[in-house]
């Protein structure tokens, strides 16, 4: 089969999932055809990536479709936390259904808005057309709004509104460096749409007019920033991720943000080429990642709803990625690195706080307390995503963490350095103290008995906490030689080399 079709069957299986979920009833129903769906378009996306994974092919193209390392790597992962997200959704929702928290009819519109999430998230990873990216981009936008709404109550509908007027300024942003980026190439040797292309632009960039570059990457910076969440332009997330139902905050910070980082990385690359790798873009990327970082920590060390406090820890991982990236060298490498280890740790840690959060009737911190005893299997997944995501050794996170040190020392960045030790250190102390709290603390006498029994845990539950945990443990002590090659050459792309 040409290569062309499974770039097709990937964009087209999410659309067909939710023409079926439309015409479904049942909610049972629905979630079955979400997990075929998410099932199939994991094996297509497999088939995809595989040679490139391998190291037989650099680059894997069809029209404008188009896969590198770089792209394949992301894609990956979207589909893996996709895949796991759906899987979970099964589960949290039957809970809900029998509760009477969510009626029957709203799983027919959660199923059509989860697959065209997911599908334009596909459109901006494997397009080579940086037009057709940034449409991916917002819609984006637009089908996951109303899933932050699943609950219709007055602080998810809120949470929706402040979302959808900052994310599409944002891309709005965006747009204008589209345009920009499209304009710095006029003149130039590039046949009608070939000017859209990033292999095309990538290839020109000593030849494009550098000061309207250099515009347009400022533009795209603070549009597609917004939509990653940098500070300090993440106000919607705490919101958007409190509000959430737990499977689209988990899809939300597993991988929706780095799909918003990854259009930045693919203008890094044309940057650095026509720059001669000055490091002028790196700069931008190492600042906005220390803000980040600063500003997570402050909101951190004082929050009282888990899901707010996750949503406070992209905002810091996003920024330390954004720090690894602007460093460069072995910080490119180890930014890419902590992606998976962030993606799989957040996802994990949303699950675990949204099935939480139904045994106990609360997401606030101060009445959530003996997880590990109220569910030892959720209570695990809790306090062990904690420990991941505040960089305990010998987890992936870090690792990654670590090199991104090695970095700032190889580059004698000892600022950076400073703030990166501070702010991560804080969170250190300030999350363990909530997650050693949550697991073994004393319920406070105000606090109210458990709103749903806590069943035992099923098979599904007990893969998925021990799976993801046991992954970032085996990441962090050991990396494929395949993995490894993969990310240095993710990393060349990234830095115009490749």
């Amino acid at each position: 089969m040409s290569v062309g079709y499974y770039f097709w069957i990937l964009m087209g299986l999410p659309m067909v999932g939710a023409g079926v979920c439309a015409l479904l009833r049942a909610p049972r129903s629905v979630l079955t055809v979400l997990i075929g769906a998410a099932a199939a378009e994991t094996v297509v996306g497999a088939f995809l990536v595989k040679d490139i994974f391998a190291g037989a092919q650099d680059s894997v193209a069809w029209g404008w479709f188009y896969l590198d390392a770089l792209s394949a790597y992301h894609l990956a992962i979207l589909l893996l936390i996709y895949l796991l997200s759906t899987v979970y959704a099964a589960g949290y929702f039957r809970h809900e259904l029998e509760a009477g928290v969510i009626r029957p009819g709203q799983f027919r519109r959660f199923g059509i808005l989860w697959c065209g999430a997911v599908a334009a998230m596909a459109l901006v990873i494997i397009s080579n057309n940086i037009g057709a990216m940034w449409i991916g981009m917002e819609a984006t936008t637009l089908m996951t709004a109303f899933l932050i709404c699943v609950h219709r109550t007055a602080a998810s509908l809120e949470a929706m509104w402040k979302y959808l007027l900052m994310c599409s300024v944002g891309v709005a942003c965006a747009f204008m460096g589209t345009l920009l980026a499209v304009a710095a190439a006029r003149g130039l040797p590039l046949a009608g749409s070939d000017v859209m292309l990033w292999t095309q632009l990538r290839a020109v960039a000593t030849q494009m007019n550098l000061p309207l570059l250099k515009l347009a990457f400022l533009f795209l910076l603070v549009g597609y920033g917004t939509k990653a969440g940098l500070a300090p332009l993440h106000n919607w997330l705490p919101d958007a991720h409190s509000q959430a139902p737990a499977p689209v905050s988990a899809l939300f910070s597993g991988f929706m943000l780095n799909t918003a980082l990854y259009c930045i990385l693919r203008y890094v690359a044309i940057i650095e080429v026509a720059t001669g790798g000055a490091g002028w873009s790196l700069h931008l990327l190492q600042f906005f990642g220390l803000i980040s970082i600063v500003v997570a920590t402050a909101f951190i060390l004082f929050q009282e709803d888990v899901k707010r406090l996750l949503a406070y820890h992209s905002v810091e991982h996003l920024g330390i990625i954004s720090l690894g990236v602007g460093l460069g060298g072995i910080g490119v490498f180890a930014a890419l690195f902590h992606v998976f280890n962030h993606s799989l740790c957040k996802t994990l840690a949303f699950f675990s706080a949204g099935r939480i959060g139904q045994i106990y009737g609360t997401h606030s911190m101060a009445h959530i307390r003996g997880t590990l005893k109220a569910h030892p299997v959720w209570g695990i997944g809790l306090f062990g995503s904690f420990l991941a995501l505040i960089g305990v050794a010998p987890f992936a996170l870090f690792m990654s963490e670590l090199q991104i040190v090695f970095a700032a020392m190889d580059g004698r960045a000892y600022l950076a350095l400073a703030l990166f030790l501070a702010g991560t250190g804080a969170i250190f102390v300030g999350a363990l103290k909530h997650a050693m709290a949550m697991a073994w603390g004393e319920p406070e006498h105000s606090a109210p008995a458990l709103a749903a029994p806590a069943s035992a845990a099923g098979i599904t539950d007990t893969i998925l906490v021990a799976g993801s945990l046991l992954v970032l443990l085996a990441v962090g002590l050991w990396m494929p030689e395949w993995y490894r090659s993969l990310l240095l050459r993710a990393a060349h792309i990234v830095e115009g080399k490749l």
